[in-house]
C-alpha cells in the first residue's frame, strides 16, 4: 500500500506558477487484494491477513491532512531532522528532502504536520 505525495507544478498564465501537492491513495486496491487472499487462506494464514486488512483500513480512514502530516514526518526523518516541526529549519529540511516543493507548498505541509500530531 502506498500513499504518495507528488509535488506538481502547474503553469497558469504568463509567469505565474502555482505549486500543489497531489495525494495518491491505493489503500482500497490493497484492501480488496487482501480480502481476496483471506478467502483462499489457510487457517494459519487467516489471522495475519485479517490484521493486515485492519491496518490498511485504518490508513484508508485517515484524512488528507493526516496523510500529509505522516508524509512530512517521514521525509524529515529520512533526512535526520530532529528539531521542532514548527520551525524554519523544518521547512528547509523538507525542501532539501523534496527539492521540487515550492516554499508555499512546504509551509502548507509543515502547518498540516503541526496541526496533526502523531
Amino acid at each position: 500500500m502506498a500513499v504518495r505525495l507528488s509535488p506538481m507544478t502547474g503553469i497558469t498564465g504568463l509567469g505565474k506558477k502555482n505549486t500543489f501537492v497531489l495525494t495518491i491513495r491505493d489503500a482500497d486496491v490493497v484492501a480488496a487484494a487482501l480480502r481476496q487472499a483471506v478467502a483462499g487462506a489457510s487457517p494459519e494464514e487467516r489471522p495475519g491477513l485479517e490484521r493486515a486488512i485492519s491496518l490498511v483500513e485504518s490508513t484508508a480512514a485517515a484524512n488528507e491532512g493526516q496523510l500529509h502530516a505522516r508524509w512530512v514526518r517521514s521525509r524529515l526523518a529520512a533526512t535526520g531532522f530532529t528539531g521542532d516541526l514548527d520551525s524554519v529549519a523544518a521547512v528547509r529540511a523538507l525542501r532539501q528532502a523534496e527539492p521540487r516543493l515550492s516554499l508555499l507548498a512546504a509551509v502548507h505541509l509543515q502547518k498540516e504536520a503541526v496541526a496533526h500530531p502523531e
